[in-house]
């Protein structure tokens, strides 16, 4: 009986694996349209996704176009290897005729993984848009970075200073200003989380500088 089920259970999942990976992959389409302002509901992300991201690339840590699928790269095992062997994707949109640029991020929470998506306008320099996920943070405090309210707050920050000197974006407490650099307000009760986020997008922007200064 042990053995029948042990088997059902492994046909079952390797019946359900190829919905898995499509759902997944749809999350992700969502995750990169909601960076870019636009909302779909799960069945009509995939036709969105197609008709608004106009080109897609993998670059190298030099900022330079390799080869490969830009939607295939898990930025979780590229952060495992040494920085110059890492690729990062790129996706390119279409907004009212304005092209936009989506690089993705990862970083540490309280408790687990934190990530999300920057889309900057032409210029390379100003956000039009943000989105962010987590695997398990605090509902109510830190998981409220994944709210539309903390997402919408970064539209129209700058990530260089008047100099041209890259500054990211700063995560601060609630009020709080950090001289010379745009800022977010951070989650109340989330420090915590809003730290790494704060760091997730220093390092995660970082890792794209040579890319956006080309």
């Amino acid at each position: 009986m042990v053995t029948l089920v042990a088997l059902a259970l492994a046909l079952t999942s390797e019946l359900l694996r190829p919905q898995q990976a499509k759902n997944e992959a749809v999350d992700k389409m969502r995750q990169i349209l909601y960076s870019l302002n636009l909302s779909s509901a799960p069945a009509d992300a995939e036709a969105l996704y197609q008709s608004t991201i106009v080109d897609a690339y993998r670059i190298n840590a030099r900022g330079i176009v390799v080869e490969g699928a830009a939607f295939d790269v898990e930025l979780a095992d590229e952060l495992r290897k040494p920085a110059e062997k890492r690729i990062y994707p790129v996706f390119e949109a279409k907004i009212d005729g304005e092209k936009k640029y989506v690089l993705s991020l990862r970083g540490t929470g309280l408790w687990g993984p934190v990530w999300g998506y920057i889309a900057l306008n032409s210029d390379k320099k100003t956000v039009y848009g943000a989105s962010f996920g987590h695997e398990s943070e605090t509902p109510g405090l830190g998981g409220e970075i994944d709210k539309p309210a903390f997402a919408q707050a970064f539209q129209g920050k700058r990530i260089f200073d008047s100099t041209d000197q890259f500054t990211s974006i700063a995560i601060v407490k609630p009020g709080r200003t950090v001289h010379g650099r745009d800022a977010v307000d951070g989650i109340s009760g989330g420090t915590i989380t809003s730290q790494g986020v704060d760091a997730m997008l220093f390092a995660g922007l970082k890792s794209y500088l040579p890319f956006l200064e080309r």
